[in-house]
């Protein structure tokens, strides 16, 4: 008889996966840093890249490369549509080469810090076709020489203005809706008032352009009323755009505060020296020696009723209630002593029992009214100083 034994096979798949998991984490935790700096690295490659790709992007306000609402890409993008080269500079240098390169071509400026000095300025008007200033501050104004002129703000609340005046881009654009600064010029549009100072002043011939207002152009307000219709015919007149913003870089090195002696007028330079000689003879005038001091006794006899009745004043000026209460007591005391005879060393105590002696109240009362009684108030001040002196007189009675 043949007897059959059956063993069971062992499961090697079941084996092999375990092992396999354990050793992918043995593995993964032996070579952790590296698979950390792996990571990182290419995480760093992957800003990097994008980086690279966005680098277009400029932050800065009014930028023809910033997207964000207070830049101005809309506007640079839409004028590139339709045939306007646009070139954005940083540096003044680049602006003049910029300039240069092309024969008509209009100049966007927008120096919100005021960088740009008189001489750069007039470099810039006489290198350009057009230029057309944004915003721009009393120093840059006064650098462009064409009559132009700060009239102040639009005021809080104004919704739209319209154009009142016969210019041709404004009249085409209509009315706009824009916060920021008026200016008076040649020409005058979108004034806050009747022949007054507007958002848009132009020259006689037309080549400077101040627009007070960022809001004609940038992203967020480009789609309000019209001001994208203003900001892209005034940009738009020449086939070549140069979208200029000054930087630190452009400040002239020959830039630098005025001396004092440059603030000066010219004729405090005579009345200068002048005036420190005058000075100087009405010292000597007025310090010279006039002879040697005398010292002349003068006899001078102040009642002492006087000098009473200037104390008591005083006191009373000054309200010391107390301060004269204290006078009062200490001359009562002293004077019923010496009546007495009790000598310069006796006590309350023994004035006291003198006075009470000598009138007809108890030694309790006479304490009462001489010692205790603390006036606090010029009334009772009065009316204690006469308690005190009919008790004086009652006691030195003969």
């Amino acid at each position: 008889m043949t007897t059959t034994i059956d063993r069971k096979t062992p499961d090697h798949s079941a084996s092999e996966g375990l092992s396999t998991g354990r050793g992918f984490t043995t593995w993964f935790r032996k070579h952790l840093v590296w698979i950390a700096l792996g990571t990182l690295l290419a995480g760093l490659v992957t800003f990097l890249a994008i980086n690279s790709v966005s680098g277009a992007t400029d932050s800065r306000r009014l930028s023809a490369r910033n997207p964000a609402p207070d830049g101005a890409m809309a506007v640079a993008q839409i004028l590139g549509r339709h045939g306007v080269s646009v070139t954005p500079t940083d540096t003044f240098e680049d602006t003049l080469e910029a300039l240069a390169a092309k024969e008509e071509s209009t100049v966007l400026l927008y120096d919100p810090q005021g960088f740009l000095d008189h001489s750069q300025l007039e470099e810039i008007t006489a290198a350009a076709d057009r230029v057309v200033v944004v915003a721009p501050r009393l120093r840059t104004l006064n650098g462009l020489d064409r009559g132009f002129g700060p009239g102040g703000v639009v005021p809080e609340g104004t919704q739209v203005t319209e154009p009142g005046c016969d210019q041709e881009d404004a009249k085409a654009a209509g009315r706009v809706s824009a916060q920021g600064s008026v200016f008076s010029g040649s020409v005058v549009c979108y004034a806050i008032r009747e022949d007054g100072p507007g958002l848009y002043a132009a020259s006689a011939d037309g080549r400077i352009v101040v627009l007070g207002s960022r809001e004609l152009m940038d992203n967020q307000h480009l789609a309000t009323e019209g001001n994208a219709a203003l900001a892209l015919r005034t940009l738009g007149t020449s086939a070549d755009l140069v979208w200029y913003i000054p930087g630190l870089g452009d400040i002239s090195a020959t830039d630098s505060n005025p001396t004092l002696n440059e603030l000066a007028p010219r004729w405090l330079a005579f009345a200068g020296p002048w005036l420190g000689l005058v000075a100087l003879l009405a010292i000597a005038w007025r310090g010279r020696r006039m002879g040697p001091l005398v010292f002349e006794p003068l006899p001078v006899v102040v009642k002492a009723a006087e000098t009473a009745e200037g104390r008591a004043r005083l006191y009373q000026d000054s309200r010391a209630v107390g301060r004269a209460a204290e006078n009062l007591r200490a001359g009562t005391l002293s004077r019923l002593a010496r009546h007495f005879n009790l000598g310069a060393d006796a006590t309350t105590e023994a004035i006291l029992d003198a006075t009470a002696r000598h009138v007809a109240l108890a030694a309790t009362e006479v304490r009462s009214v001489l010692i205790d009684f603390r006036p606090q108030s010029e009334g009772q001040l009065v009316q204690w100083a006469q308690q005190i002196e009919r008790l004086e007189q009652e006691a030195t009675a003969p």
